[in-house]
Formats: C-alpha cells, sequence, structure tokens
C-alpha cells in the first residue's frame, strides 16, 4: 500500500510532471489571451466610434421625428383644404352664390373656424362673403368701420397683398394653397382662383380654429410621427408659441428640450422641443457604450474562466494519467515482491532442503503472511474498483473493535518482526462496547494504517496502535516516528492515486490507494479519518466510528450506497 507522507525536500527531476502541466497551462493561456486581449483592444475603439455615431443618429432620429410632426400638420390641413377651395372661377358669379354655400357645406373641412370667398369681379362690399354653417349660406358682413369684426380686418389683411396683384394685372401661373400667419389670432389657408387666362379673380381660404389645433391636431401629430424605435415614453415634446410660452407638454414636469424646430406650414411662429426622458442622445450613447464595454469585459472573463475550466481539468486528467500511469508500475512491483517471496520459500520447500520442523514452520509462516499480504493488496484493488463504480456494500454486525485489531497485529507479527519493528497495542481502561460494523472493512482499513506506518517509519521502528473512548466515539490511533507530512500535502494524501514526486517514493512502492480507501470505509461507519503529522516527527492517523449512533444497514441498495460515497468519488463516478 502506499501513502503520500514526503519530506521537505524534494528533486528538482521529480517536479517535471507539475512543470510540464504548468507549461501547458501558460501556453494555453497565451494562445487564448493574446488574441483576446487585441479584441477587446479593437473592441473598445470600435464602441467609441460607436458611441459618437449612435448620439449623432439619435440626434438624426429625433429631427426627424420633429419634420414628420410637421408633416403630420400639413397632411391633416391641405387635402382637406384643398378639396373645400378649389372652387372654379365660374361659380363666382353672383348667380351662384347658392352654389358657393352648397360646395363649402359639402367639403367642410376639421379644424376650421371659418369659411370665405373674396371675389376681385364683385365692387365694395359684396368682395367678401362669409359661410354660415348653422344657416348654410353666404353672407356678406357689414364694412361700416364701426362694425368691422377683427375676423373680417383679419381677412383684409391676408388678402391685401392678392388685391394689389389684382389691380396690377399679373398673371398667376400657379394655383396653390398658402398659409397665412400674419394674424397670430386668425391664422388662414388661402387658395387663388383663376381663370382661363391665369388671372387672379378670387381666393377661397379658411380660417383655422387654434383650439382645435392645440387639442386635437397637435397631440395626435405627436403621436403618430413617433418613430417605432422609441418606446410610448420614451420622449417628452414640448410646444412653444411666437412668445416662448409652453403651449404643450407631454411631461410638464420636464426640462427644456433638446432638439428644437419651428413648424413649417401653420403656425410658423411656434415651436416644438424633444428630448429622452432620462437622457440626452450624449448621454443615452455613453449609457450604450457602457453597456456595450460590460458586455464585452463579462463575455472575454467568461471566456477565460472557460478557459481556465478547460485548461485545468486537461492538467487535471493529465496528473491523473501520470498517477495511473505509477499505479500500474507501482502495482507490478508491490504484485511481484511477495509472489517472489512466496516462490523462493516454496522452491526451498519442494526441493528438500529444508528439513528441520521449525524451519519448515517459518518458511510456512513466512508464505503465508506473503499470501495475506498479496490478498491484501489485491483485495485494495478491487474494493477501489468497486467504490469507483459505486458498487461497493458494507455489511455490518456487531463487533468488537479491540478483537479485530487484535487479528491484524497478528497477521502482521511476522513481517514486522523479520524487519526489526515492535507495535504496542494499547488498549482502554474500560473495555469497549460491541460496534455495529463491519469487520473486514475495519481489518482493511487498520492494515492499510499500518502497512503505511512501516513503509515510512523511516530509522524508526516503533508503531503504536491505541484504542480508546473518546464521548460518543471510539478511537483506533496508529502512530509512527517517521518522516512525517508537511501541512500542505495532508489534504492530498486521501486522494486516489496521489502520491508527490519525492525521493522517498521511489524506494517506496504503492498502488496510491490505501488512505483514499481508508476515507471511505471511515465515512460509510458514519465516522472520520483524521491525521496529526510533522515533517520528522512522525504521525498519527485515527479512525473515530459512532458508539451510539447506528451505522448503515447491510440490505441498502446500490442507489443509497452511491449517495452516501464521498466527494472524490461522486465526482470520478
Amino acid at each position: 500500500m502506499q501513502d503520500d507522507r514526503h519530506p521537505n525536500q524534494v528533486p528538482a527531476a521529480a517536479d517535471a510532471p507539475p512543470q510540464r502541466r504548468r507549461r501547458l497551462v501558460w501556453r494555453g493561456l497565451l494562445v487564448v489571451v493574446v488574441p483576446l486581449l487585441v479584441l477587446l483592444g479593437l473592441q473598445f475603439w470600435w464602441l467609441v466610434d460607436l458611441q459618437q455615431a449612435s448620439a449623432v443618429a439619435r440626434r438624426a432620429a429625433l429631427v426627424k421625428y420633429l419634420e414628420r410632426v410637421s408633416k403630420e400638420i400639413r397632411f391633416f390641413y391641405l387635402p382637406p383644404a384643398e378639396r373645400a377651395l378649389n372652387l372654379p372661377p365660374e361659380i363666382l358669379d353672383p348667380k351662384y352664390v347658392r352654389k358657393i354655400a352648397w360646395m363649402l357645406d359639402k367639403n367642410q373641412p376639421e379644424g376650421a373656424a371659418r369659411l370665405f370667398v373674396i371675389n376681385f369681379r364683385a365692387e365694395g362690399d359684396q368682395r367678401l362673403m362669409l359661410f354660415d354653417p348653422a344657416a348654410k349660406e353666404m353672407m356678406i358682413p357689414s364694412l361700416e368701420p364701426s362694425e368691422i369684426t377683427a375676423e373680417v380686418r383679419a381677412i383684409f389683411m391676408a388678402v391685401a397683398p392678392w388685391s394689389i396683384l389684382r389691380q396690377r394685372g399679373d398673371a398667376v401661373f400657379e394655383a396653390k394653397l398658402v398659409a397665412e400667419d400674419r394674424d397670430p389670432d386668425h391664422r388662414m389657408i388661402l387658395n387663388p382662383i383663376l381663370d382661363e387666362g391665369s388671372q387672379l379673380v378670387g381666393l377661397a381660404g379658411l380660417i383655422v380654429d387654434e383650439t382645435h389645433f392645440r387639442e386635437q391636431v397637435l397631440p395626435q401629430a405627436i403621436r403618430s410621427a413617433r418613430p417605432a424605435v422609441f418606446a410610448e415614453d420614451e420622449l417628452i415634446v414640448e410646444v412653444l408659441d411666437g412668445d416662448g410660452g409652453r403651449v404643450l407638454a407631454t411631461d410638464p414636469e420636464a426640462g427644456r428640450g433638446e432638439i428644437g424646430r419651428k413648424f413649417s406650414f401653420l403656425f410658423t411662429d411656434w415651436k416644438i422641443a424633444v428630448r429622452g426622458r432620462t437622457s440626452t442622445s450624449a448621454q443615452w450613447a455613453r449609457a450604450n457604450f457602457a453597456l456595450n464595454l460590460t458586455l464585452s469585459i463579462v463575455l472575454g472573463a467568461v471566456l477565460l474562466g472557460g478557459l481556465g475550466v478547460v485548461l485545468r481539468a486537461a492538467a487535471r486528467e493529465l496528473h491523473l494519467s501520470e498517477m495511473k500511469s505509477d499505479f500500474v508500475s507501482n502495482v507490478s512491483h508491490e504484485l511481484r515482491t511477495p509472489l517472489a517471496s512466496i516462490r523462493v520459500f516454496g522452491e526451498l520447500l519442494g526441493l528438500g532442503r529444508v528439513t528441520e520442523p521449525g524451519k519448515v514452520r517459518e518458511y510456512g509462516k513466512t508464505i503465508e503472511t506473503e499470501s495475506r499480504r498479496l490478498t491484501q493488496l489485491i483485495d485494495n484493488i478491487l474494493d477501489f474498483s468497486r467504490i469507483e463504480s459505486g458498487r461497493k456494500i458494507y455489511h455490518f454486525e456487531s463487533a468488537d473493535l479491540e478483537q479485530i485489531a487484535a487479528g491484524v497485529l497478528e497477521t502482521l507479527t511476522v513481517r514486522l518482526r523479520r524487519r526489526g519493528f515492535q507495535i504496542e497495542l494499547e488498549r482502554p481502561a474500560a473495555p469497549l462496547p460491541e460496534l455495529r460494523l463491519d469487520p473486514d472493512a475495519i481489518r482493511q482499513a487498520l492494515f492499510n494504517l499500518l502497512d503505511n506506518a512501516v513503509k515510512y517509519s523511516g530509522d524508526g521502528r516503533d508503531i503504536r496502535l491505541r484504542i480508546q473512548r473518546q464521548g460518543d466515539q471510539a478511537v483506533v490511533t496508529v502512530r509512527d516516528h517517521g518522516i512525517g507530512i508537511s501541512k500542505q500535502e495532508q489534504q492530498k494524501i486521501f486522494e486516489r492515486f496521489h502520491r508527490v514526486g519525492t525521493g522517498l517514493v521511489h524506494d517506496v512502492k504503492g498502488a496510491g490507494l490505501g488512505l483514499a480507501i481508508v476515507q471511505h470505509i471511515a465515512r460509510a461507519h458514519n465516522g472520520e479519518v483524521t491525521v496529526e503529522s510533522e515533517p520528522g516527527r512522525g504521525s498519527a492517523f485515527s479512525i473515530r466510528l459512532p458508539i451510539s449512533s447506528p451505522a448503515k444497514s447491510a440490505d441498502r441498495d446500490d442507489a443509497e450506497e452511491r449517495d452516501e460515497a464521498p466527494e472524490w468519488l461522486q465526482q470520478t463516478g
């Protein structure tokens, strides 16, 4: 059997496998980390450019949004106004006044406060006709100075340039709707009426209902123009009149807009502005930059973590492969040693070279001892195979721990005396009660501990096997005065195949399974195995078994056995 207790000094040649594993890890890191760092650097510069482009693109999207609002307003007024105000020149004949009223009533557009017609062919008071929607007739307003309304005055102010054009006799080659914003209280849309000679003969117009514009047209245009890339409440829109007063705001508590422009058709002295609810375009771009950079870094870290896991697994598999190779070599040596002894003594007996009864008994005892040693080695290997596959089952019964320990010592007596070892059995002051345990498994565990103590005693020849009671535990301790174990190795020695490269490991052979099996046996008995050791001062291994708490039953199934397997077994299974 083999343990992993080692002296402090380690020859350089023994470090070769760890050095190879470290070189493998560093090469793998360099192969992946360097390109990854280059990629992250390029990603950073690309994100910087993207941040600037994103800010510009967002500002452009906001500008486009404001343009769409203006277009929505224009589209709301122009087509209906064109249908209502597109009158033929013949209809200006006085006998068709009722037809004018009929056409205006039929096509009266939404959002018009007043429809009117200017007939430049008429004289005096007959030039201006106002449409009365209640009576569905055209009416002629009084032009007495004291009776002229603000509405009539605004109409004459709006058509004054057209009157001058009519007086001069200039031809108008294109009849198209014109918005008139000179009077903020009476904003109008005018359509020139031309005869066959492109002469101006009249005007059809409407006065825009500002209240309807504020409450209906403007909010609807703001909603309809919103691009799909912006959430419904992501943008805050504000409309200011010509004096800077707030006409409308989607969020009255928000600050001033980031980007603004004036309307392009009606209400051209008004300004509409927009901003993000939580940030400006620059702030939004910086936030996206930070998010993308964080994601890139996290992704890089995940890749590095994955690489680390892969390299660690590769190094672990390499290490395991090396340990298994050592295992095969060591087991071969362990098998040859007792077989050689059995063969030699058997041949001597078979050839009749030994005839003295005492010598015959001594050789027979040696053959029996080496056979037991060989059997124990094979049992360890088979048990480890069962443990690895989760098929190891323990059969519990009431047994005397002291008798089991004494039997193990009796088996080792011949071998130990021949090598000069003295083993002292220290029994408890009061006999221990019988325990529920697997006798064969406990014998195997004690044999492994004693075998390790013999192997690693160095020049020491005193080994103590102590049985005692500590509270509700029965404790079996094997103490030697050999080379000891360093603190760094005390946790590793219970790992399968673990044999740290030292000068001693080449002299002392073993399979590297002894302590792993001992730990599994202790845990299967609801106990534990502990170690106390200092380099150069020896080691003490203790198996602690419960006295009061029941152990696992003998008839448990394989699934339960696998559930109770130690962590290292679950990982390898």
